[in-house]
């Protein structure tokens, strides 16, 4: 079986600096993302990144329909040579941050019944964005299996009190369960970066953690309670709390006005960005 390492050869790929480019290149690694992702017969999937294609043949045997979105053009020449004759892939060529992920869901019963599963290696320059945007997309998302730099994964699954907690954990935490799968040397890639990497299983929520009244308030909340991490949650939130004096509203809720962002849990989160919904709703009434 061709290796990573050979197809690079073989097409004289040179990685791009400015694409963030670092191709996955042990074939162990990348048979145990495919077996993380527990792909079915009857998915649908969508892979982020798709590189010169190894991991995804290996998707497609397992798959019944697979989306392929990679960015450079020379990759998706080289795509379209290496899996000409798979008849259940579609190879995109643009960016995951615009991609409609609805697109990849066509001729699926109208129902919204089937959703998708995404995998990739994605390009570390992006990848705080690639997550919101799979936060946005999470109704048409049944879970997710991603490569992040080491620190972002971390951040990601990070719980309160720590010194990695703080928007990625919380906006994760919210919308999907993280775990980890295995933490990836940087010698597994070509070329080799100056960061470890991890790859994470996001799964979707059902539904938040917490009902949340206003979803983009809530992220407006958790920005606003790490933009001073060192400063209290009072001195953080007194500019959206208006309505009512910080202190009192924290207090009325249960919560420290002298506590920082990092020690709140996601649950407290939820309430906290409620009430003070609430508080400005009642003052535009």
């Amino acid at each position: 079986m061709t290796t990573p390492s050979e197809l690079l050869k073989r097409y004289n790929v040179r990685p791009r600096k400015r694409l963030g480019q670092s191709f996955l290149v042990d074939g162990n690694v990348i048979g145990k993302i495919v077996r993380a992702a527990d792909i079915r017969s009857g998915d649908t999937v969508v892979e982020i990144g798709a590189g010169i294609g190894f991991m995804t043949a290996l998707l497609a045997e397992r798959a019944r329909r697979l989306t392929a979105i990679e960015l450079d053009p020379d990759l998706v020449k080289v795509l379209r040579e290496e899996l000409r004759g798979c008849g259940n892939i579609e190879i995109v060529e643009g960016d995951i941050l615009k991609y409609d992920f609805s697109r990849a869901r066509s001729g699926e019963p109208s129902d919204g019944a089937v959703k998708l599963k995404v995998i990739g290696n994605i390009p570390y320059n992006i990848s705080t964005e690639v997550l919101f945007r799979l936060i946005d997309c999470r109704n048409m998302i049944s879970a997710a299996v991603l490569m992040f730099q080491k620190e972002v994964g971390e951040r990601i699954t990070a719980r309160p009190g720590t010194k990695q907690y703080g928007v990625l954990s919380v906006l994760a935490g919210m919308f999907l369960l993280p775990t980890r799968v295995m933490t990836v040397p940087r010698t597994c890639f070509f070329p080799v970066p100056d960061v470890d990497s991890v790859v994470l299983k996001l799964e979707v929520r059902n539904k938040p953690l917490v009902p949340l009244s206003d979803e983009g308030f809530f992220f407006q909340v958790v920005r606003t309670a790490f933009s001073k991490r060192r400063k209290t949650l009072y001195n953080n939130l007194k500019m959206m709390t208006a309505a009512v004096p910080a202190a009192e509203l924290l207090e009325r809720i249960g919560i420290d006005p002298g506590r920082r962002g990092e020690t709140l849990s996601i649950e407290e989160f939820g309430k906290l960005a409620n009430a003070i919904k609430t508080e400005v709703e009642k003052l535009r009434g």
